[in-house]
Order: structure tokens, then sequence, then C-alpha cells
């Protein structure tokens, strides 16, 4: 509808429903508020005489199954109720501008950024391009919009904020141009793809399913072309529990090469045995050949493979456990998830600056703080920097946000809700 009024209708309440049900009904006074300032924002830069939409795309946060997706293993996620919003509307041009509160506008002319740059930059520009590219490779209709979005899905976080705006990109594509008829796993392999290719960081599939579908997901990628996804029907929150992040201060600058070196060392240990990824072999054949392995690779590589199997079958015993809302089992693999990431995955801090270390004292005082109480905690995310999660006894929220916000700064600790709804338009 024309922008004035859309704005009309958000504040008279016509999207009051939608935004209990996608936030909770005690923040829809709040939401209001932030999609009415992102329609001031937009109509200051594109102007008022335009029709134009709202958009969200969830953060993700990944329960259990740390570095699993990129060798074809099984994920738990859930989407959170922190997000990237977007005002879109078509321009009738084949250029594509987006611009994100806090960072400069995005430019493309959608038939010139066709290929992926040489040497990749890690621009967002490249994401958005990706997207163009993997779009028309799927055989599906392109064109130009303006956007304007803003996001509290916090750069570092470890809750996947360019899964988040690349998903978005797709999410605005397939609505103005598709009739919202592209599936949201179809919209996260694309997103994967501009990710690997145009933006050159060779990430796994689950962060994008995770922000695009929504919900508490299991995701087994045996088959990457199709993973299966299973929602599991588990309120948490319900249960008496709370899902803690905490922002160590660390983000993910320069961290690349330690991402990338987790898939890669993994992918070694396969080619030695003539496969691409871990999920294909065997793993006694592995255990049975680690002499020879340690001629040949780093200690390291065979500790991550170890992981790897670990992890894999920790994650189908964590799903069994929360579709028969056995938290006390789901917990205790929660744990053994962070001690496995610590010690043999070893993603908790970079080599590069081992003096800090603001996961690893996060994780420490998270099991003094919540010990002998029923709760778990572990890394979250890609590791290296960025956050630690915890489920944390609602009676006991209180006091873990005061003292893991006295150690790494007030605001540090986020209280999150799982929202039930993926990238979406309102």
């Amino acid at each position: 509808m024309k922008i004035n009024a859309l704005k009309s209708a958000l504040m008279s309440g016509e999207y009051d429903g939608r935004l209990g049900y996608i936030y909770g009904e005690a923040a829809v006074t709040k939401q209001r508020e932030r999609y009415a300032a992102a329609i001031d924002a937009f109509v200051a830069l594109y102007g008022a005489d335009r029709e134009a939409a709202l958009y969200s795309v969830a953060g993700r946060s990944e329960l259990s199954g740390n570095h699993t997706d990129h060798n074809h293993g099984r994920v738990i996620a859930a989407s959170i109720d922190l997000d990237i919003i977007a005002v879109a509307s078509p321009n009738g041009e084949d250029i594509i501008r987006v611009k994100s509160e806090g960072f400069h506008e995005d430019v493309i002319d959608i038939n010139v950024f066709t290929s992926p740059r040489e040497n990749p930059e890690g621009n967002s520009d490249e994401l958005i391009a990706g997207m163009v590219a993997g779009f028309r490779q799927s055989g599906y209709a392109v064109g130009g919009f303006d956007a304007y979005t803003t996001s509290n899905v916090l750069k570092g976080s470890g809750i996947s904020s360019s899964a988040a705006f690349e998903d978005m990109v797709g999410n605005i594509l397939n609505h103005i141009y598709n009739n919202g008829e592209i599936d949201n796993v179809e919209i996260a392999k694309i997103a994967q793809y501009a990710e690997n290719v145009f933006f050159g960081k060779p990430c796994g599939l689950m962060d994008q399913v995770a922000c695009a579908v929504g919900g508490i997901v299991a995701i087994d990628f045996a088959d990457p072309s199709s993973p299966i996804i299973k929602k599991l029907d588990v309120d948490i929150s319900g249960a008496g529990y709370n899902l803690c992040i905490t922002n160590t201060g660390g983000n993910h600058a320069d961290l690349t090469d330690d991402y990338a070196s987790v898939p890669k060392e993994m992918k070694e240990i396969a080619a030695y045995f003539g496969k691409s990824v871990l999920r294909d072999l065997e793993e006694e054949n592995f255990i049975a050949s680690i002499p020879l392995l340690r001629d040949k690779y780093s200690d390291r590589a065979i500790l991550r493979a170890l992981h790897f199997f670990s992890e894999n079958r920790r994650v189908a015993e964590q799903t069994e456990a929360l579709a028969n809302s056995d938290l006390d089992a789901f917990f205790a693999n929660v744990i053994a998830s962070g001690r496995s990431s610590y010690c043999y995955l070893q993603n908790v801090y970079t080599t590069k600056n081992v003096e800090e270390q603001g996961l690893s004292l996060a994780l420490c005082l998270s099991e003094r703080l919540l010990a002998g109480k029923k709760s778990a905690w572990r890394v979250h995310g890609g590791g290296f920097a960025g956050t630690i999660q915890a489920f944390v006894p609602s009676s006991s929220v209180a006091s873990y946000r005061e003292a893991m916000d006295a150690a790494f700064g007030v605001g540090a600790c986020m209280v999150l809700r799982i929202r039930p709804v993926g990238a979406i338009k309102l």
C-alpha cells in the first residue's frame, strides 16, 4: 500500500495481532514504534509517494550441532525475537538500493554486478548481488527495489546477522517479484550460495535455514540439496527456562581464516578416505586410521573430526529428548556439546590473540553462577569470539544477567524469546 497508508495502518493497531504473534504481546508497542521509525527513515531517503511493505527476518540461535552442517551433519536451531526488519518498495529500475541503519547505502546494478569479484571483499553489496545471481540461476524473477533496514541482530553476536541480511534480500525479492511463492528453504539455499561464492565465506547452511524457517528446528544435512527439517513443538520458556545469550564484547572481524579452518580440516580428513565430507565416512575406519592420519594431518584436524562424530550423535539424542520434553537429557548434552567445542573443536578463542578469551571467561562464570541448578551453557554460534548461550531457570535470570552484565557491560546479557516464524512479509 502507499507508504502513508502503511504507517497509518501500523499506528492504528491493524498490525498488532501479527506483531504480538511474532514478538510476544508485551513487545507490541515497542515493535510498532520500531517499524514506524523505519518507515520514516525510508520516506526521508526514498520519498513518500511509494507503495511499500514491511518485512522481517529472524536472527537465530544454534542450540546444538556446533560446526556440523558444513560436513552434512545434524543441527538444532531456533529463530529468536531479535531480527532485521525492512521497509521495501519496487522502483521500476534494474537497481537495488539498500540502506541499513548505521551503514552506507549499497547500490548495485543487477545487470552489471552479475558474477563474484576476483577477490571477494566481504562487503554487503556482494551478498545482494549473490542473492540476485542465485535467484536467476534458480529461474526466479528479479528486479530493482529500494529498502531501508534496521537490525538488532548484532554483528559478531553469533546470531547470524549476515544470514538474516541475505535471507531478507531473498524475502523482498520473493514477495515483490515472485508473489511470495518461493519456499523459505529455497531462499536459504540461495543465501548460502551468496555467502560462499560472492562474499567469500565458506559457511554451512544452518544459519540461513534457521533464520528463514523459524521456530525450533532439527535439521539433517545428509543431503544438503534436500535437508530434512523437523519442527520441534517444545516450549522451553513455558517449562520455566530462558535462553540467555551473552555478548562478551569480541567480534568476528578478521576471523574468516579461523572459521574457514574448521570445515577445511574436517574435509581434509574425509578426503583421505576418498570422501568429500565426514558424514560419508565410517567412524570405525576413521578411528582405526588415526596412527596413519597423524603422519599426514595435524592433531587438531583429527580432534575436530572426533568432535564431528560425537556432536552428530548428540544432536540426534537431543532431538529425541526435545520431542519427548526431556529437558534433563537435552541440557546434559548441551553441556557435553560445549565441552567438546572447547576441547576438541577448539573454537572458543582464536590463536591469533590468546590473551583475549571473553568466551572462556563467560563460560567459566556461567558454570559458577548456575552450579547446582538444572541448567546448561555452551559456546554460541561459530565461536572464536562473540557470544555464549545459557539455559537459565527463570527464577535465576535476574541474578545471572546482573552478574554477566557486570563482567561484560550493561546489556551484554540478552534474555530472548524463541519466535514461531522466520522470514516473512508482515
